[in-house]
This record gives C-alpha cells, structure tokens and sequence, in this order.
C-alpha cells in the first residue's frame, strides 16, 4: 500500500498523528538518556565551562542542521511555506518573548520539551509547571492574554518571505548552511573529546537531532501526497501543550488530531520507557528549598514568551532555526540572553536556580 492509499484510508490527521507519535517516541526516549537540556547548556556556558550539555545540545542542533540543509538542497524538502519562512513574523514577540522564556525555564529548572520529559520521569514538580505553561499558553493564544501578546507582537514585524530566511538575506545559499553545520558539528565533538562524553550521552543527542530533522521530512513527505494543505513543520511543544489542554477539557470543540497530537504524549511515553528500562523513573515532588510560587511563575512566564515569540527553545529555536528563520535564530538568542541574566541573577541573590 502506497502513501496514497494510506492517506485515503485512514485519512491525512491520522497519519499525521501516527507519524508524529514515532517521532515522538524517538525524542523522548533519547532526549531522556542524553539529558539534553538547553537549561543546563546555558547553566554551563555562564560557568565558563562549555562540557558535555553545552555540547549535547549543539551536537542535537548541527545534526538537525545538516539533515535539513541536505535536504533543501537536494531538493527534497522545500520549507518556503512553512510558519517559520512563509507567514509573517515580529521581530518584537521573537526578543521579548524569547526574553521571558528564559527566564521562565531557569525558574522552573527546564523548558518546555524538558518538562515532559522530567514528567515522564515521576518529576510531580515538571508535571505540575508544565500543566501551568499549557493554561498560560492557551490564554495568550485566545484567552485573556492574547490582546496583550498581539499589542507586544505588533510593535515590530517582518513579512513571510524569501526575506525571513537569513541565508537568502545574506546572499547565500543551503551550502552556507551545510557549513555552518559542519562547525557546530565540530565544535561539538571538540568539547565531547574534551570533556570525556560517554557513547550513550553522544548518541542520544544525535538521535535528538535526527527526530528533530524527521519532523521536517515526514511533513513534506505527507503535504506532497495529500490533497489537503498540510503545513510544514518539525517538534513544537508549546502549541502542542494548548491542543491537548483543549482536547481534554472541550471535547466537542477540540481540533482534529494531527502531528502535533501525536508528538506530544507519545515524548512523555518514551521518556518513561527509558526511565523504567534504566532504573531512573521515581517520584519526585516539592523540597523545602524548592519555593511553589518560584515555579508556576516561571511557568506562566515560558507559557506567554513561547506564543509571543513563536515557539520554545525546540519548536522555534531549534525546529526554525535549522531553516535559518530570522525570528527562530531571535527568538533561540534571546532564550538564552535571558536565562542566563536570570541565572545569574538569582546566584547573586542566593535564590534557587
């Protein structure tokens, strides 16, 4: 049977949701024994040490880079039209959202991807920010946050376009971004060999890497054989988190399932399964030198940064930032400027991080 007939079958959603749910799987299970982390990437860089997470996360980025840049050029996969490239974008909601997700994810010791992944850990501290972020990120979407996301958005924005995409800007072409791949790739691998990466650390990020890419080529593959406008995109967690928040609570209403429905769960699944596997699951809630407020603040600030600046430090930073969007690589610097002046600044003060 064909993709054609799969598609006819069971219908475009499904088969979107299904493949979404593999590569959900992928992610949350190498996401879990690698501890990839952009929090603890960040944690290391202000430390001056630039070790293994720093270069776990690099690593999943180069890999994810090179895939994707080979593609376009092999004419294989075209993301003009995806949200990252094709529709329009805020310069403002890419900086000052990316601002607050920062600071949001040091507050609540993990991103959003992080979240799930510690939650399918037994982490009850994850489980309960991530719930939080969800709520927070369908009241900016179109709840009562959404005016003042749309009035922070409107102050600065960049039309979709041959523009948004960084390379085309700097007159270049996919081949500088296969170069810049390579760079991060052998950056990467420096600071492994440097600081003593073990396989299973090297491997997880790669195959992080490898889901991340997948996203993009399963979409394509799927919008080319359907009938139906299929929207290009890779891992994102934060819209993501809003559907199924809506799915739950209004099942009448509840929109159709498709690659972000599926994706979602089946990392929680994944990171379990490994957690089980290897002897790591355990419950884990509220120690006495963990303040409730000091989360759930960070929560709700991760939740309305990652809608006003487009997605989170994978669905924006990461997933657009390997189609060289200008707002994701905003968006991907920004996190990181503002994690890590939060971070600092809750060390000056004795506050945890």
């Amino acid at each position: 049977m064909n993709l054609a007939s799969l598609l006819e079958t069971y219908g475009d959603h499904w088969i979107l949701a299904m493949g979404g749910a593999v590569i959900g799987l992928l992610f949350g299970f190498s996401a879990q024994r690698s501890k990839f982390c952009a929090r603890a990437a960040v944690i290391e860089c202000c430390e001056g040490q630039w070790r293994q997470k720093f270069a776990g996360w690099l690593l999943a980025f180069a890999v994810a880079m090179l895939m994707v840049q080979l593609a376009i050029t092999l004419g294989l996969l075209k993301p003009e039209s995806s949200r990252h490239l094709g529709s329009q974008g805020s310069i403002s909601g890419a900086v000052l959202g990316g601002l607050m997700f920062g600071m949001g994810m040091i507050m609540t010791r993990g991103c959003a991807s992080r979240l799930i992944i510690l939650s399918g850990n037994g982490n009850l501290r994850a489980l309960l920010s991530g719930l939080v972020f969800a709520v927070t990120v369908q009241a900016t979407i179109s709840g009562a946050l959404a005016p003042a996301r749309q009035f922070m958005a409107s102050w600065w924005t960049v039309d979709g376009g041959p523009q948004r995409n960084m390379l085309n800007a700097l007159g270049t072409n996919s081949w500088m971004g296969l170069a810049i791949g390579l760079l991060f790739l052998g950056t990467a691998i420096w600071r492994f060999r440097v600081s003593g990466g073990t396989k299973p650390l090297v491997w997880g990020n790669v195959f992080v890497g490898v889901a991340i890419a997948l996203g993009w080529f399963f979409t394509q593959w799927i919008a080319s054989a359907s009938f139906e406008p299929i929207p290009l995109q890779s891992l994102s967690f934060s819209s993501a988190s809003a559907e199924w928040l809506t799915r739950v609570l209004y099942t009448d209403t509840a929109p159709r399932f498709g690659f972000d429905a599926g994706l979602l769960p089946s990392v929680f699944v994944g990171s379990f399964i490994a957690a089980f596997l290897f002897g790591e699951f355990k419950f884990e809630g509220f120690q006495t030198e963990n303040k409730l407020g000091h989360y759930l603040t960070g929560a709700v600030l991760m939740g309305f940064g990652a809608v006003l600046a487009g997605g989170c430090t994978v669905g924006a930073g990461m997933s657009g930032g390997v189609v060289f969007s200008n707002t994701a690589w905003l968006t991907l610097l920004s996190i990181m400027a503002g994690a890590a002046l939060t971070y600092r600044f809750l060390k000056s003060i004795g506050a945890p991080t």
